[in-house]
């Protein structure tokens, strides 16, 4: 716990270390501090990575993003380059702050998660996106005659366990970008849905269906593994944000998102007829 009468820094020789947390899209939270021995506090075991290093927080008091990143090597076994290409640790969300490493005492400083992720040659770095991203978006939604809502998300209403169900990987094409499932599932409901790896190297990874196939589903992007015939999975429907899908297909019309009747811009382009 952090004793909020303490000011750090205010002694010439301190026990003060940086320690950050990662948690991820896929359940596993990792721990990581600037100390020379690992510490446990929070619950969670936060290890020596001497090699990576938070840069300096800028925090404001305006509306501007507050600026911070991450860099390291990827000799730490817990940050893998090849973790890196497959995206797990895309949109996670990560806590910085300061630990004294003899009283345990805690001082969070920065909250937010994870952008863009690059590495060159040894070396990774990592974008850290503030709480503030999430003002960043417009407060009233633009007209659309599709459904704005995220399929199962906020707005939709349905609930993802209805729709989801297992299956197992029967084959890949040659550069992975579509792969051939059984399942007992529809499977021309799948399209725009999604799929993700329950086992295996590649296990907690998600693909968005971009489309369907007979029994391939082309995915949004390849998998950086290999991915082995009989590989469980887990598949969920997706939603093409029709009105006419969502009325027919889910009756769940009442909380489309859009307005499918609603004249769009072409009506103002069009020529004036008489009498219409």
């Amino acid at each position: 716990m952090s004793d909020p009468a303490r000011v750090w820094f205010r002694e010439t020789l301190e026990t003060v270390a940086v320690w950050w947390r990662i948690e991820r899209l896929d359940g596993v939270t990792l721990g990581f501090t600037s100390h020379d021995r690992d510490l446990w506090f929070g619950a969670l075991l936060h290890r020596t990575a001497p090699g990576m290093t938070p840069s300096a927080i800028r925090k404001t008091g305006s509306l501007e993003p507050d600026s911070a990143e991450i860099a390291g090597a990827l000799s730490h076994d817990a940050i893998r380059e090849e973790d890196l290409a497959a995206g797990r640790f895309d949109g996670a969300a990560i806590i910085l702050g300061l630990v004294d490493w003899e009283t345990f005492e805690q001082q969070e400083l920065y909250r937010g998660t994870i952008g863009a992720v690059g590495t060159e040659g040894d070396g990774f770095s990592a974008e850290l996106l503030s709480l503030k991203t999430l003002l960043d978006r417009e407060l009233v939604p633009r007209t659309s005659p599709t459904c704005r809502a995220e399929f199962c998300g906020t707005g939709c209403t349905l609930s993802a366990a209805r729709f989801s169900s297992r299956g197992t990987i029967a084959g890949a094409s040659a550069d992975g970008t579509a792969i051939r499932v059984t399942t007992t599932a529809p499977l021309g409901n799948l399209a725009f849905g999604r799929v993700r790896i329950l086992h295996g190297a590649a296990s907690g990874l998600w693909r968005r269906i971009e489309s369907v196939s007979g029994d391939w589903l082309l995915l949004d992007r390849r998998f950086e593994t290999d991915i082995a015939a009989g590989t469980a999975v887990l598949l969920r429907e997706g939603c093409d944000h029709t009105i006419e899908t969502c009325g027919a297909r889910f009756d769940n019309a009442l909380n489309f998102q859009g307005e499918p009747y609603l004249p769009g811009n072409d009506l103002l382009a069009r020529y004036a007829v008489p009498g219409s």
